[in-house]
């Protein structure tokens, strides 16, 4: 199964709403009554893959229960090249052991909807989702906008660059940090569209490992890095400096003058679960209103229209954003991890 995508301004990440069909009934053996079709509020235990930090995840559980009591739901958290290598395990040998996945980036999803691994399913909630971002596909729903951007130790670094090409200047050597693509999805997507891209491309990659950046796990470790100042220059996703920024931390969000690439972590449904009702529910409370107060209230940029950024943050309409076709993306993305890994590594 192939899927195609032409992708506008802010597409590159297409959004997109998961889509499912039937509900099951659960039928009384002891009862010759035809019993009632089962409803989406009764008894449910729900499996959630994510990378999700797990406080915030936590947080998201929570007030999902609140509204949903009689659900329940379990999450494995784990590095996204984990969870797609423990997902890759699991398909080979038949049936994924969970039922939602809320993780990387649209490429990734993609891939799994041809592979027949994700239901299609049209949210309500998708109506008030910015447009632009939306997948008429229906296979999978951003529920974030999460731009990686240059973060910096004000207490050490006073002139901040101001562009991705600043970074290639030998001042910076030994001073930056930046995620690992083998582990970070946002990585590996980060590293195809900067390959991508006219303005940067191998050149200043090749220009930008001269400075021997400091390649760590993902995006929490180099912010923490930037924070306490042991690398003072960071390429991580702009949601973490928000955090440690409100915590007290010396640090501070450049968004680069070239654009910033983006992933909006989506949420899937996959095709074995056993629970579709529940999951649908899930996905729904995720993109609601009070989803994204919360994705909000948890430093990211919100996918909805009527909820506004983060105080201090752009609105995601003024930013400018690398937004390269995702088929390219998708088709490239492997060779573009092997190329950061062949330079920084």
């Amino acid at each position: 199964m192939i899927r195609k995508h032409t992708l506008g301004a802010i597409a590159a990440v297409t959004l997109g709403a998961i889509a499912l069909t039937g509900c099951s009934a659960a039928a009384d053996s002891s009862s010759s009554e035809t019993p009632a079709a089962k409803s989406p509020a009764e008894a449910a235990s729900l499996t959630l893959y994510t990378s999700e930090p797990q406080e915030k995840i936590d947080a998201i559980v929570a007030a999902f229960s609140e509204e949903q009591p009689e659900i329940s739901v379990e999450v494995f958290r784990a590095g996204t090249g984990d969870l797609t290598a423990r997902i890759a395990a699991e398909e080979k040998a038949g049936a994924v052991g969970a039922d939602l996945l809320l993780a990387a980036d649209a490429g990734t999803f993609e891939d799994y909807a041809a592979r027949d691994l994700l239901l299609e399913y049209a949210s309500p909630e998708a109506e008030a989702i910015l447009p632009e971002l939306l997948d008429p596909e229906n296979f999978y729903v951003g529920t974030r906008m999460l731009p990686t951007v240059i973060a910096v130790n004000t207490n050490v670094i006073t002139d901040a660059p101001t562009s991705w090409q600043d970074l290639t200047d030998p001042a910076y050597a030994g001073k930056i940090a930046m995620p690992n693509p083998d582990v970070s999805g946002a990585a590996a997507y980060n590293a195809a569209v900067w390959l991508d891209d006219a303005q940067l491309g191998k050149p200043w990659l090749e220009a930008l490992a001269k400075n021997e950046p400091l390649v760590v796990d993902s995006n929490g470790p180099v912010s923490q890095a930037v924070a306490d100042g042991s690398s003072p220059v960071g390429i991580v996703v702009d949601s973490l400096v928000r955090d440690l920024e409100a915590a007290g931390s010396p640090i501070a969000a450049v968004y680069p003058s070239e654009g910033v690439p983006y992933v909006t972590q989506p949420v899937g449904i996959f095709a074995n679960t056993e629970e579709p009702e529940a999951a649908k529910l899930f996905v729904d409370f995720l993109i609601s209103k009070q989803g994204q107060e919360i994705a909000v209230s948890q430093s990211y940029l919100p996918i909805r229209s009527d909820v506004a950024a983060p105080k201090g943050a752009p609105e995601v309409k003024d930013l400018a954003l690398l937004s390269p076709e995702l088929d390219k993306i998708r088709s490239t993305q492997a060779d573009a991890v092997a190329t950061f890994n062949g330079l920084f590594q």
